[in-house]
């Protein structure tokens, strides 16, 4: 399984970009495009990024 590698600066810009990409679906122009906004407001929320994970950065203080 991943571990928690999203701090919090990282994990507070990714929710925000992915509840403004998401929006675009339904205000704006009408553009499917703004379904990825649900990769980082997922990211985000479970603090997991697999690219992360694959290239061995850490954005959260280890305990």
């Amino acid at each position: 399984m991943f571990k928690v590698n999203v701090g919090g600066i990282d994990r507070l810009l990714r929710v925000i970009l992915g509840i403004v990409l998401l929006a675009l679906v339904f205000v704006g122009p009408k553009t499917m495009w703004g379904l990825i906004g649900i990769v980082p407001l997922v990211t985000g929320l479970l603090r997991i990024c697999p690219l992360y994970s694959i290239a061995g950065i850490k954005t959260c203080k280890t305990s």
